[in-house]
């Protein structure tokens, strides 16, 4: 086409046409890439259980380490010890944030629940370790 001959109008006109094509195109192919993925997980999980294997099996040896761990907390497949209190089995700690009756705990033995090294002696030396 020969752009030189066309008003401004017209170029903006064929612009927009080709915007808007380009947009229906990019829709198009997004479409047709996640429509390909589902089609080759499909192609896999059935090639894994065709020859008799189980799918987690597989997966485990084709993701790569440090996705295993998320992959392993999506299937709740992870181990963490849980600590007990002697005195109240109620009181449990497992991992993450602690829990008031702990760090009250901590502070009535002499230790400081912000230091790292006090919090693992105060598990090691007050709460029952039982590992899940």
């Amino acid at each position: 086409m020969d752009y030189k001959s066309l008003s401004v109008d017209e170029l903006q006109a064929q612009l927009h046409e080709i915007e808007q094509n380009k947009a229906t195109l990019e829709k198009a192919l997004n479409q047709r890439w996640h429509e390909a993925k589902a089609e080759l997980a499909h192609e896999i999980r059935e090639m894994i259980t065709t020859r008799g294997y189980d799918l987690d099996d597989i997966l485990e040896l084709v993701t790569p380490k440090r996705r295993k761990a998320a992959v392993a907390a999506k299937k709740g497949n992870r181990n963490y010890t849980s600590y007990v209190d002697p005195e109240n089995p109620d009181n449990v700690y497992v991992r993450g944030v602690l829990p008031k009756w702990m760090k009250e705990k901590m502070i009535a033995q002499g230790y400081d629940p912000s230091v790292k090294d006090d919090r693992e002696a105060f598990k090691a030396n007050y709460l029952q370790a039982l590992t899940s």
